[in-house]
């Protein structure tokens, strides 16, 4: 009873079906390997953190200053700017007539 056979690994596929369907089993078998790779890449991070605290430390690497930039000139264009937005006004905006007359609409 030590060892599964074939038929024993079948049953428990069977009933691994039909408790979780078979849409979940890939998604599960999917995430459980994430989590194997995840697990795998701390695990060697670890490691290596360790081999780095052992190594002696390496001389600092030279780096070279920036270079500054200097700016090219730009060709000036007309711009097309929006107006400004005027503050919302107290009142409800008037109509104004054909002749210029404001129209009050209010009843």
């Amino acid at each position: 009873m030590g060892e599964l056979s074939p038929s024993h690994w079948l049953i428990v596929i069977i009933v691994a079906l039909l408790l979780f369907g078979s849409a979940k089993l890939p998604k599960m078998a999917r995430s459980l390997g994430q989590s194997a790779r995840i697990l795998k890449a701390e695990m060697n991070g670890l490691h290596d953190k360790d081999e780095a605290e052992d190594a002696p430390p390496a001389a600092a690497p030279q780096v070279a200053a920036p270079q500054p930039v200097t700016p090219q000139p730009v060709a000036s264009q007309p711009v097309a700017t929006q107006p400004a937005p005027q503050a919302a006004a107290a009142e409800a905006p008037r109509l104004v007539s054909q002749d210029g007359q404001a129209v009050d609409r209010r009843h």
